[in-house]
């Protein structure tokens, strides 16, 4: 995602928070290219289950 210059820094920060909040992105890296715009990579927010295996096997 690339950003302009014209944009504020809270006006960036809340257009990230509303990416993250609603489609499970995390911001991964922000570069601030020398024209000024910023050049932002999000991720997927990966969410991991624990498996418990010791109380899984115990049941049998």
């Amino acid at each position: 995602m690339t950003l302009s210059r014209d944009y504020s820094r809270n006006m960036v920060t809340r257009m990230l928070t509303d990416h993250a909040e609603r489609g499970g992105w995390e911001l991964n890296r922000v570069r601030i290219l020398p024209d000024g715009t910023r050049k932002v990579t999000l991720r997927r927010k990966i969410i991991r289950q624990r498996t418990d295996w010791i109380s899984y096997y115990q049941g049998y």
